[in-house]
């Protein structure tokens, strides 16, 4: 399934760790663009996160695999140390600009640690050709942290959308400087290119075009996306 002699590059995107680039991945990465269309009925909205999308779980064994990719090719240049837990699914970003929530609409990041011996890290396989759909961008805050865990609290609650308005966030996804967050990189998405990043930088899908958006695996953007729990290597 993944090639054993990958292209791998890294990326600086700020902060204290790159984005690792692995070029031609997989080595028949079709087979999971016709798994997806096998399972298209099977996508589901999230009902645990913020994806703006629809998405369909992986199998433990393929995820495993993945697990075993991420320690050969990536791992030495990110904060992990060994992984603790991990799951992955197949993603679809299908939600227009017009239909985000507050939350949606701003830079996230994976807060699947439990303690500051842990890490995230977070993986992204695109499966489509037209660069159009995008990549993923990364940012950095421009305040303190304690101000930025306030202000994406404030997105989640009951007044998130007045407040969207206070931090002018109109209905759109975020591919550029904001006041509140500035742009650090983005890398463009290719065909059977995967990525491995710290999930704790805050990041989103690079999506300028929304128009192009569908939920066709076909011609939609599809990617698979992993996320691992991981023990952080000592300072």
């Amino acid at each position: 399934m993944l090639s054993p002699r990958p292209r791998v590059s890294v990326l600086p995107i700020g902060g204290d760790s790159p984005c690792v680039v692995v070029d031609d991945a997989l080595i028949a990465p079709q087979d999971l663009v016709d798994l997806a269309l096998r399972h298209r009925a099977a996508f589901d909205a999230p009902r645990h996160n913020a994806y703006p999308g629809i998405e369909l779980p992986l199998p433990e064994e393929m995820v495993g695999r993945f697990t075993e990719h991420l320690a050969l090719h990536a791992r030495r240049h990110l904060p992990a140390r060994r992984v603790l837990q991990a799951h992955g699914r197949l993603a679809m970003v299908t939600v227009p600009p017009s239909a985000l929530s507050p939350v949606q609409r701003v830079c996230h990041r994976d807060r699947l640690a439990t303690s500051t011996a842990e890490c995230a890290i977070a993986a992204v396989l695109y499966l489509f050709h037209d660069v159009q759909l995008g990549g993923t961008s990364f940012f950095t805050p421009r305040q303190s942290p304690a101000q930025t865990d306030a202000l994406m609290d404030s997105l989640t609650g009951e007044h998130a959308e007045a407040q969207a308005r206070t931090m002018d966030l109109p209905p759109g996804y975020m591919v550029s400087d904001h006041p509140l967050f500035s742009l650090a990189a983005a890398v463009p998405p290719r065909w059977n290119r995967l990525i491995y990043y710290d999930g704790g930088r805050f990041h989103n899908s690079h999506i300028a075009r929304p128009d192009l958006l569908n939920d066709d695996p076909a011609s939609g953007r599809l990617t698979l996306n992993l996320f691992f729990r991981c023990s952080r290597k000592a300072a």
